[in-house]
């Protein structure tokens, strides 16, 4: 072989092994995901956030074994939250849905679509809470879920002889048994199907929200005669996390699988415990130690003790054990991580940003989160907050606590947080995006 005949073989070939290796970069295995939303939890209730009224060994292992958010917020009730993670999108961009509902002109945009179109197969389990499902059993499909298994939101039971809505119908045999065992093994069972797809799945658990209250009469009790209050339903909580972590062990899934854990709103400041002789349901206030302070729940407000939650992140083999980030992330995220991680392409108009650079070791692009209830809002970093009235704060160490700073007391450092976050809001009140 002459030398320009073996310079021309090996640049062949050299072209053909980078072509080979940026195939086997860009046709990576996608990951299989699991988004698990629970419900009525602050972050104040996990052992690794601080928190020593409930034991959650499962979820706080969980937190060992990847990442674990030090400053994720939601909207301060879960309705509103679900619009946002759904969509991508502030509520208020959707002209703030009405209670149990999802505007049809949008089902087709939902992260369940793009993840579809980005090759996944998907599913919904637990709670929906965006339609009355006996009058409209098609809209979990409409909106991009390949399979569900929901509870009858306002129209029966989700805990004890559960009403349970799947793929069109009724599950009659799920009234049978324990509504959170229904709505986990069936998310399992979608999980093993054959297919040569990865899968999506939203497990928008029942736990820990107290029971449906406003039926003709009062729901099922458990066995003890009352319903479960606030610290057996974070414990049961923490059981069905670890069934469902050990469900992927036993499968081979887990190296697979990225499991996102967090909440739709803080912990409640009251909860049903029982009906009485009448029928009235009788409520108790939901207390609890965090770093060894008292406080009580705040679902419904605006401070930390209603938007701060939980955000734990496991992909063994690719984040690194042990993490804690002080990065910002909130509820209109998700969809865009959830698509980057799927190595989809992000759909523009999104409020949310990935952050899935930051379970990949390197820095999050947040630098201010958003959240609003009730005609009112805010914008904030992790020490600041400019409420939607003008009114500038600081957010201190002990829960729910933040003190107005007034002119005199603005140092550099807050004068330089206010004037950003004055800028985003002024930019999401003229419905742009900073």
């Amino acid at each position: 072989m002459s030398r320009w005949q073996y310079w021309i073989v090996l640049v062949i070939t050299t072209g053909l092994a980078l072509s080979e290796a940026r195939g086997e970069l860009t046709t990576a295995k996608k990951p299989n995901i699991i988004l698990v939303l629970a419900d009525d939890v602050g972050y104040e209730a996990l052992g690794c956030y601080g928190g020593t009224s409930y034991a959650t060994p499962h979820l706080d292992m969980l937190a060992q074994s990847g990442l674990q958010v030090m400053h994720c917020y939601s909207m301060p009730v879960c309705h509103p939250t679900r619009i946002c993670l759904l969509s991508g999108k502030y509520p208020f961009r959707l002209a703030n849905p009405k209670w149990g509902s999802y505007p049809k002109e949008v089902e087709q945009e939902t992260f369940a679509w793009a993840m579809k179109r980005t090759g996944y197969r998907t599913a919904v389990s637990g709670k929906w809470q965006l339609s009355l499902l006996s009058k409209d059993l098609q809209q979990p499909q409409r909106m991009g879920f390949d399979q569900y298994c929901l509870f009858g939101w306002h129209e029966g039971p989700r805990y004890h002889e559960p009403l349970v809505f799947q793929n069109g119908k009724v599950n009659a045999a799920a009234g049978m048994r324990f509504g959170p065992d229904v709505y986990r093994e069936f998310a399992q069972e979608f999980m093993l199907e054959k297919s040569d797809k990865p899968f999506f799945v939203f497990y928008s658990m029942a736990l820990c929200h107290d029971v449906t209250e406003d039926l003709d009469a009062p729901v099922p009790v458990s066995k003890s005669g009352k319903y479960l209050n606030y610290h057996e339903m974070v414990l049961e909580m923490d059981r069905q996390m670890g069934l469902l972590i050990d469900f992927l062990d036993q499968h081979d899934l887990r190296k697979d699988t990225v499991v996102m854990f967090t909440t739709d709103n803080g912990t409640p400041v009251r909860y049903i415990s029982h009906p009485d002789e009448n029928g009235k349901y009788v409520r108790i206030p939901v207390f609890s130690q965090l770093h060894g302070k008292r406080i009580q729940g705040g679902k419904g407000r605006l401070d930390d003790t209603g938007t701060r939650v939980p955000l734990i992140v496991s992909w063994p083999g690719t984040i690194p054990t042990a993490q804690k980030s002080p990065a910002l992330v909130d509820m209109s995220d998700f969809f865009a991580t959830c698509v980057d991680l799927g190595q989809g392409r992000i759909p523009k108009g999104l409020d949310g940003q990935s952050f899935a650079p930051l379970l990949r070791g390197k820095g999050s692009p947040r630098t201010w989160v958003f959240a609003e209830h009730g005609g009112k809002s805010w914008v904030r970093d992790q020490q600041f907050k400019l409420l939607s009235n003008g009114t500038f704060l600081e957010v201190l160490a002990e829960p729910g606590q933040q003190r107005k700073i007034t002119e005199s007391l603005l140092s550099e450092q807050a004068r330089s947080a206010r004037t950003k976050l004055q800028s985003v809001q002024s930019k999401l009140s003229s419905n742009g995006s900073e």
